[in-house]
Formats: structure tokens, sequence, C-alpha cells
């Protein structure tokens, strides 16, 4: 699975004609991290039902894998009761497996750690997400059902939140340890997009010397929208994103190696 803070890290800035401020490598600092999205799950009666998950997910939870539709990233997935308040996720595409993801809910029923993986053909990813209960538990369902709102990224491997970016000519070029890159103009037209399967295009338009907007499509349709800021002494950036997918935000700082 693959959250906000990953649209974040791999669609990033844009430079100006030849050396920008926006040129190097940068590392997100997930301390800075404030995340404005929710989850909605359901596990009764031997079904698991991601009520907030685009498109809707409902599976057997057998531990085995069933089809999934309209998802860039798998077409199956298996769910694994462990017990009452953990369940095991592999999501798979064409046989291989590209996600894992446990859930596990605290004794007091209160707060859910999110353990996740996943390899998108370069380095792979991982981290850990905490997130506390928005809604009642409903009754008679495994306990990590219900409303989450996610509150930190508790940890995410370097290849997550470090990227390098180069000027061009007219624009910018990005690229990342998991095999994530596009070259753009700042012209605010759509240019390909390389490894990322749920983002085909990027466009990229100049604020000013400091800012940039990057809008990531996805055939056609924009999926997030982020502002990235340089500051004054060019060693912090700030970036905002808007996950228009999902109706949630996310913002973080970035600091230069």
């Amino acid at each position: 699975m693959k959250t906000v803070l990953l649209a974040i890290v791999l669609f990033s800035p844009l430079a100006l004609l030849g050396q920008s401020a926006f040129d190097g490598t940068w590392r997100v600092d997930l301390d800075t991290g404030q995340i404005s999205r929710s989850h909605q799950y359901l596990l009764r009666d031997g079904v698991y039902h991601c009520e907030s998950c685009v498109p809707r997910i409902e599976v057997q939870a057998d531990g085995q894998d069933h089809s999934i539709s309209g998802s860039p990233y798998a077409d199956t997935m298996s769910a694994k009761v462990v017990n009452d308040h953990t369940v095991d996720f592999v999501s798979k595409k064409g046989g291989k497996v590209v996600a894992t993801r446990k859930e596990t809910v605290s004794e007091d029923g209160n707060t859910l750690t999110t353990e996740w993986k996943f390899e998108t053909g370069g380095s792979p990813g991982s981290g850990e997400t905490i997130s506390t209960r928005s809604g009642p538990a409903p009754a008679g369902a495994n306990k990590i059902s219900g409303s989450w709102k996610e509150q930190k990224d508790e940890s995410a491997s370097d290849s997550i939140v470090t990227f390098t970016l180069k000027s061009t000519v007219d624009g910018l070029s990005m690229s990342d340890l998991m095999g994530d890159s596009y070259t753009a103009k700042f012209d605010g037209k759509d240019y390909a997009s390389k490894g990322d399967p749920g983002i085909t295009t990027v466009s990229l338009t100049k604020v000013d010397a400091n800012t940039i907007v990057e809008t990531d499509k996805r055939d056609g349709k924009i999926i997030y929208v982020t502002e990235m800021k340089v500051s004054a002494d060019g060693k912090t950036m700030a970036i905002r994103t808007e996950d228009k997918l999902h109706g949630a935000s996310e913002k973080h700082t970035a600091n230069k190696q």
C-alpha cells in the first residue's frame, strides 16, 4: 500500500534554469509530519471490507488470494486473521508479491499500528504508521474494524524519504531509490512519470524562485497536487500535498543532505 507520504517523496520539486535551490538530495523529516487522513475497515463474519480504499475492497478473510479490480498496484489480495486484534495482508500483481501489511490494535482497542512493506522495482520500501480510533468499534467485529485517523509515520525506510533533484535547461528531473523518475518542464504540461504504476504523468508550475507546484495524474485524472517551497537559506523544503483521490492532505519538511 501506498499512503500520501509516498506521493510527496516520489514526485518532488523543480529547478530553475541551471543550478537552483531545489538541486540536490533531500530527506523528509517524519517528525514534522501533519497528516489529515482517515481509514474505515470492517472485518466481520469472515469478510474484510476496506470502505476508504479507492476502489473499495471486499475479500474473504481466509488467507487465500482473492481478485481485486481497479487498482494499478495489485490484482489480488489475501487477508489472514492472526487473532481478534491482528490481521495480515498480502497484495500481489501477476502472481508476484508487491506489498504486505500487518494491522495490530492495542489491548485497549484505541491505537492501530500498521507495519507495511512494498516493492516497485528498485529498492523496497517499508515503514510503520500509527492511527487512533475516531469512531466506535462495530459490534461483533475484529478489533481492526472501525474508523481510524492517522497520527504519524513512526518510521520509513531511506528509500521512501530520500529523493534527488537535478535542474535541466527549462525544468527539473527527479529520481529515487525505488526506481521512480521524471523529467518535466516548467510549462504546466503533462510529462511521463516512470516507476510508480499509480502515476502516469507529472506537470510542473513555477510560482517563484523558491516555490513549485506539482500535479500528478493517472490517465488524465488528478491524483495529487503538491506545493514545494525551499527556505531562504536553501536548507529546508516545506512540502504540502493534497491527495485528491482519498480527500486527504499531508505536510512535511525535507532537509537538504
